[in-house]
């Protein structure tokens, strides 16, 4: 990279590995940016790949979604990316932004522009800048505040930001404070980053968020969501959350979490659920498939899952007499207590269906002890766990985190037993697809009923009989039927 603006006291050696990565990135995708930014440049523009793109390239990390920022208004980019691109989209003009497809390149490019929210109102108000300098101290990091002035790839960095990256350190261009009152969602992407990065949070920073934190009321609950997935969705969720708890903004977005830290006394010594809750988030990360294969990569269910599993366990803890501490039924209070807190937070319905099954059903294999369970008993767990099954197996796994590994070393084998059990059965009786022997035609052909509420008890109990027994044959299944029928009168 040709020039630095103001780049300083950044290490040499650091200095040059970021730019040799950075023009790495740059050369793969200098043919659709030099193309772009040569047409702003005719059409009178300038034009900048910006934020966290430049981040991404100086990591070495840039991946096909650019930024851009520029001096043009939206509708001068529109009318100069739509003879151009392959695809063209509006959904962000409304904040300055156009969004576009060239290439296999997803590109966004935005008006230089200023934002800031007053006091009581969910939504930033936009207004457009004359300069880059204006729009770069807008941003929420000094490692997002970093641009690439195209085609002649100069190097713009008022902030240090390039300081910062070589630091791994997260700082505000202006003052914390300034930029968390802009806009308050900044205080979650500070954690989000943290966890995304693994970088640090300078300390002033994390002094403004303790400060602050309340100001995040203001934010729509579905932006504050979205992030909040972005940070479980990260490779370092768990420091992220403990940012998040430890800053007081946690308690506005999932008091849940920080309540989890129960206090200890010398009497009734217990787990710390806290960190043993951050601890299953690990491992169940641990479990999840590699990115590469079909379906793998980051499971937003089974993180949420892992991370809420025990949050039932304060509404629940009793003191015993004889010195324990138990949460009795904490699985069905926290299963309830997980559907209020993701229904609030505007979760899909089915999302919040499945972590709040999986937070119901994560202690039933605790029943399994050394293997007496019945067939029946395994056939129920299965059709109790339905299509969460795989992730039901690593939320399980996932939950061992005791220190004693013999203890250890007997669950999982007991685990692993219960599966080899849940195969067998598979293979023999198609376990996926558990239903009666009869259907609802044949009940009413058989019993000579039409539908109604009768027919659909005869297909529980017939469905009953299934999970109990396994398959029946078919005059069997007949005669089973026949004989309920005759004891209903």
């Amino acid at each position: 990279m040709p020039n630095a603006n103001n780049s300083h006291s950044v290490p040499t050696n650091e200095l040059n590995q970021v730019q040799r990565r950075a023009v790495s990135e740059l050369l793969r995708v200098s043919p659709v940016a030099d193309d772009l930014a040569q047409r702003f440049r005719a059409a009178g523009f300038t034009l900048a790949l910006v934020g966290g793109s430049v981040r991404d390239a100086l990591l070495g990390r840039l991946g096909n979604d650019l930024d851009f920022t520029t001096d043009a208004r939206p509708d001068d980019v529109l009318k100069i990316v739509r003879p151009w691109a392959d695809t063209v989209w509006e959904v962000g003009i409304a904040f300055g932004t156009v969004g576009c497809r060239k290439s296999g390149f997803d590109l966004e490019i935005t008006t230089y522009r200023s934002e800031a929210y007053d006091r009581t109102s969910r939504k930033p108000e936009v207004s457009y800048g004359d300069s880059i300098e204006e729009d770069l101290v807008r941003r929420d990091f000094t490692v997002n505040a970093m641009a690439v002035a195209l085609p002649e790839k100069e190097f713009i960095d008022p902030h240090n930001g390039l300081e910062d990256l070589a630091a791994r350190i997260l700082r505000t261009p202006g003052t914390p404070e300034e930029s968390f009152s802009d806009d308050p969602l900044r205080m979650m992407r500070a954690a989000r980053f943290a966890a995304q990065l693994d970088f640090e949070v300078a300390p002033e920073v994390v002094t403004a968020m303790k400060e602050m934190a309340g100001r995040l009321e203001i934010v729509s609950v579905e932006r504050v969501r979205d992030e909040l997935n972005k940070l479980i969705l990260s490779d370092h969720p768990r420091k992220g959350l403990r940012l998040m708890v430890d800053t007081g903004l946690a308690a506005l977005v999932l008091p849940e979490l920080p309540a989890l830290r129960l206090e200890r006394d010398e009497h009734h010594r217990h787990k710390d659920v806290y960190e043993h809750s951050l601890t299953v988030l690990d491992q169940a990360i641990g479990l999840e498939a590699p990115r590469d294969e079909p379906g793998g990569g980051p499971d937003l269910t089974l993180r949420l899952a892992a991370l809420l599993h025990d949050i039932g366990k304060p509404r629940t803890r009793r003191f015993e007499k004889d010195g324990r501490v138990s949460f009795h039924h904490h699985e069905v209070v926290g299963a309830k207590m997980t559907k209020s807190r993701m229904t609030k937070l505007k979760y899909p319905n089915e999302l919040v269906k499945d972590v709040s099954r999986l937070v119901e059903l994560h202690l039933r294999f605790h029943g399994y002890g050394t293997g007496e369970w019945t067939d029946s008993a395994v056939r129920r767990y299965v059709r109790d766990a339905g299509p969460l099954l795989d992730r039901l197996h690593k939320l399980t796994r996932s939950d061992c985190t005791t220190r004693n590994k013999r203890k250890a070393q007997a669950l999982s084998q007991a685990y692993d037993g219960l599966e080899r059990r849940i195969a067998d059965l598979q293979q023999k009786e198609q376990l996926d697809a558990i239903r009666p022997d009869l259907d609802g035609n044949d009940i009413m052909r058989i019993l000579g009923i039409a539908p109604g509420p009768q027919v659909g008890k005869a297909y529980q109990h017939m469905l009953e009989l299934r999970l109990e027994n396994g398959p029946m044959e078919h005059d069997e299944a007949v005669a089973a039927l026949k004989e309920w029928w005759a004891a209903q009168g």
